[in-house]
């Protein structure tokens, strides 16, 4: 957190810097009011990059228009009914909103827009104080009407007007308050908390996508779990992702975790402190597709859990129920095909290294592995990794060296084998030649043959390959 003094250094050399020197003089010319507003005030008092350039004027759109276009290289009207212009001018990008005032009927999923006529008004309808700063541009004044500054000093995260009142108004600042929370480290005050527990309901005239959007973003925050947890506590998850409160019901089968939820909030943290030192680095955008299949890896545990003779409680086959579910859920969330194609198959797979710290696998073994996981592989060694959570050190310890043994087999296969793109000997075509066939099922069938052969065996060569498809062929009751 910076002084005072320190941020608004920050801020009066965003502002006498390009763009925002040349938008402060025009709209001033055109006799309109101009601010920078929310996040770039907020991050300047934490000390965060300041990223995103978000403006406020009295002027309305086709003003906005008007007055940028002249300076823009770029500009575009996504945003009109809403009151907001985008523009690209110089390096930068930019979004001007004229002021609103605008609310959610009962029923509505889209918001009446109104535009309103002062900054503070416009200031007021913002989701929480710390979002509701304003600099004035070009007499670089401070607008704080809620004490946004105050409560970032004292670490609360609260609404300008009544919590009621402002989630009433959009819902989805319920699941913004959790994500504000773990993002920017800030405990959500006691009376917005009540109202988040009280008014959870409303969450359902969200769409599902935008509901999606809040989840990525909380996800892709450098610590989610706190935000999670609190999704959990007040209710919210019920709506938004019920498989993971479920997990609180079961302990699991070794009893390393009071339940599997918390076991689950470890994996996570794992995962990710993984994915930065595994090279992607603190900076790099989040692996949201890492990130759900470590928390969703074992939702399949409630509808597998069996109780055995003797009170062991297993979860046969958890991961292939886990990776249904995860696909239903994501599906609902409206994800795209290829996010949920790839976090499924990764809780899929998730199980598919233990047992080898005991018995190490063939080559055939390794390779199978390599082509399970394909593109996956490197998430599938984080997953596995992270999913470690045993406070025993020297079962922990035994299942890294394990692990470590097991991508030191799969590099040295790889550099002998191209291992990364496991193929047959022999393509289609050449198959369709040596056995005088057409397109059709026979290729396939042949195909898969060979392609086992290579797994089992490795590299034959295309003498050896064809020599063995020729008395597969004659088996089969083929031509010679």
């Amino acid at each position: 957190m910076q002084s005072v003094a320190e941020a608004l250094d920050r801020l009066r050399a965003l502002a006498a810097a390009e763009p925002l020197a040349t938008l402060a003089a025009r709209f001033e010319a055109a006799g309109h009011e101009l601010a920078l507003v929310g996040g770039p005030v907020r991050d300047a008092f934490l000390g965060r990059p300041v990223n995103d350039l978000d403006l406020t004027t009295s002027a309305r759109p086709d003003d906005i228009i008007r007055i940028v276009a002249p300076v823009a290289s770029a500009h575009w009207d996504i945003g009109r009914a809403f009151g907001t212009i985008g523009a690209r001018i110089g390096a930068e990008t930019v979004e001007i909103t004229t002021y609103r005032s605008d609310a959610y009927e009962l029923d509505s999923r889209k918001p009446e827009v109104a535009f309103g006529d002062t900054l503070d008004g416009d200031l007021e309808r913002r989701d929480f104080t710390v979002n509701a700063m304003a600099l004035r541009l070009p007499s670089l004044t401070l607008v704080d009407p809620s004490g946004g500054f105050d409560d970032l000093l004292g670490g609360r995260l609260r609404t300008p007007i009544s919590p009621e009142r402002s989630f009433s108004d959009d819902p989805l600042r319920m699941l913004r308050a959790v994500r504000f929370a773990a993002q920017l480290g800030l405990d959500v005050d006691d009376a917005t908390l009540r109202a988040i527990e009280g008014m959870r309901d409303r969450l359902g005239i969200i769409s599902a996508e935008r509901v999606r959007d809040e989840l990525v973003k909380l996800l892709s925050t450098s610590a989610p779990r706190r935000g999670l947890e609190l999704l959990v506590a007040t209710g919210l998850a019920e709506l938004v992702l019920p498989e993971l409160p479920a997990l609180k019901l079961e302990v699991d089968e070794h009893a390393h975790h009071k339940d599997v939820y918390e076991h689950s909030l470890t994996v996570l943290d794992q995962a990710i402190e993984l994915e930065v030192s595994r090279g992607a680095g603190a900076d790099a955008p989040a692996d949201v597709v890492l990130r759900l299949a470590a928390l969703l890896h074992d939702i399949g545990k409630p509808a597998t859990k069996k109780v055995e003779p003797g009170g062991a409680v297993t979860f046969h086959h958890h991961d292939v129920v886990g990776a249904k579910l995860a696909r239903k859920r994501l599906t609902a969330l409206r994800f795209d095909k290829e996010t949920i194609v790839a976090v499924s198959r990764l809780i899929e797979l998730h199980l598919r290294f233990f047992g080898y710290s005991d018995a190490p696998w063939t080559d055939s073994g390794v390779r199978r592995y390599v082509r399970d996981a394909d593109a996956l592989l490197e998430r599938l060694h984080i997953l596995t990794r992270a999913d470690v959570t045993t406070r025993n050190r020297r079962k922990a310890a035994r299942l890294r060296g394990a692990y470590d043994e097991l991508e030191a087999r799969i590099a040295a296969l790889a550099e002998q084998e191209e291992l990364a793109a496991i193929r047959p000997d022999l393509d289609g075509e050449q198959v369709m030649a040596i056995l005088d066939v057409r397109p059709g099922p026979v290729v396939g069938e042949a195909y898969r043959f060979l392609l086992e052969m290579r797994l089992d065996e490795g590299p034959l060569g295309a003498e050896e390959a064809e020599r063995r498809l020729r008395a597969w062929w004659q088996e089969r009751g083929g031509a010679s």
